[in-house]
């Protein structure tokens, strides 16, 4: 079977035919393109057809490698005389604009970039980086503008750690966070009220009704990000999320386990807590063998930072409510107990939780099933992505970066999939 079979097979170009075939002296292997006989030109503008105009010079195009080898497209540009648009140079249906790639080997390589850091991408197929890059860039164009934003019900906010060499190292992400469909929807630079509204601009713009359609929003305590939801969506129920209320607990005891170290050591007392910072940290089903034996001591002293971590465990049953009257009823009887105590640390803690009472009651309305906790999860798959790329170097590569890894965006579809 002749390559030009196989071609003709997966890759047929109408108004195209395919001609010789052979290698050169860099031992690439070309195959010449020809527009077939009496066929038309295709204005790149308009799509109409067209009279040439003149011809352009010999252009290749690089195509999938086949056996490791090469594999370029060579095809002599022709000019159309359009009566609309002028001079322009012919629309050809296996490139896009002044790319010397053809469009199914650059998905080819947006689809390597999945699994695979750019570079490495880069160095298996002997292109630069930058190739790599106009691929993804390509692809994730192509799929924001053809996803699909209807039906979003739920949506969560974050923010993570971009360039922490860098003034403006936060990005924000926005998640859909809807059963089934579980996606990145946005990037926005900064962790700032205005970068947080633009999502709701961008998102009206593609999908008028998307504000509407929200039913359900989650979101950690930082004050841009209550302010936007509270103005953009006031009808969605706000839910604040229960992973970074206990991260406040986490940060609650080991100030106070480091201030009473200070204190011990001040006062000439054993020092107790030295290497016991796991001990209180870690939920009890991870702690090891000798962190429960230390454990075990510690919590037979009369130590603040043994009584911040008990109303810290006795803060837990509140999560198993299901009745979101009883669940109020403890929240109160629990910041009181913690009010009349004198450890600043989880008494801040507690004024936390009466400031955010009601969003955090949401919770129990939204019958459990809204949690920042999903959002931390595709955190650390954006993560991951970073490390992975050992880092990108502007904010534009790490958006296209994350839209590609997280988004779940249509792809471009061809006759053959060569993936």
């Amino acid at each position: 079977m002749h390559l030009k079979t196989i071609l003709n097979r997966i890759c047929k170009f109408k108004r195209f035919v395919y001609g010789n075939c052979y290698f050169n002296d860099a031992e690439e292997l070309i195959i010449e393109l020809s527009p077939r006989k009496n066929s038309q030109a295709i204005c790149s503008n308009c799509k109409a057809s067209a009279p040439v105009y003149d011809h352009l010079t010999a252009r290749k195009f690089e195509f999938i490698p086949i056996f490791n080898i090469r594999f370029f497209f060579l095809y002599i540009m022709r000019r159309v005389s359009c009566p609309e648009c002028g001079i322009k140079v012919e629309y050809i249906p296996w490139a896009s604009g002044k790319s010397h790639m053809t469009n199914v080997f650059q998905v080819f390589l947006a689809n390597w970039a999945e699994d695979l850091p750019w570079k490495r991408v880069s160095e298996r197929f002997r292109i630069s980086w930058q190739s790599v890059y106009r691929s993804v860039d390509k692809v994730v164009k192509y799929g924001l503008k053809y996803r699909d934003l209807s039906g979003v019900v739920s949506i969560g906010v974050d923010e993570i750690t971009y360039r922490k060499q860098i003034k403006d190292k936060f990005l924000t992400v926005v998640y859909q966070l809807d059963k089934g469909s579980r996606r990145l929807l946005w990037v926005g630079q900064n962790r700032t009220s205005s970068s947080f509204r633009k999502f709701f601009v961008e998102m009206e713009e593609k999908c008028p009704e998307f504000k509407s359609g929200i039913k359900f929003a989650c979101s950690d305590m930082w004050r841009a990000y209550l302010k936007v939801i509270r103005e953009e969506i006031p009808n969605a129920m706000h839910v604040l999320d229960r992973f970074h209320i206990r991260k406040k607990f986490s940060e609650a005891i080991d100030t106070t386990r480091r201030q009473e170290v200070k204190r011990l050591k001040e006062k000439g007392c054993d020092p107790v807590l030295t290497k016991s910072r796991w001990c209180f940290l870690k939920k009890r089903q991870s702690l090891t063998g000798k962190h429960k034996s230390k454990l075990k001591e510690l919590l037979s002293m009369n130590l603040r930072t043994v009584k911040v971590y008990l109303l810290t465990e006795e803060f837990e049953h509140f999560w198993t409510y299901n009745s979101t009257t009883w669940a109020k009823k403890f929240l109160k009887q629990w910041t009181r107990k913690v009010m009349y105590s004198k450890i600043e640390p989880i008494k801040e803690v507690a004024k936390m939780l009466r400031r955010h009472e009601e969003l955090i009651l949401n919770w129990f309305r939204a019958k459990k099933e809204i949690s920042n906790g999903i959002t931390e999860g595709l955190n650390n798959n954006a993560k991951v992505a970073f490390r992975n790329a050992r880092g990108y170097r502007t904010f534009n590569v790490a958006e296209i970066a994350l839209y590609h890894q997280m988004g779940k965006l249509p792809k471009p579809k061809f006759k053959h999939h060569f993936f």
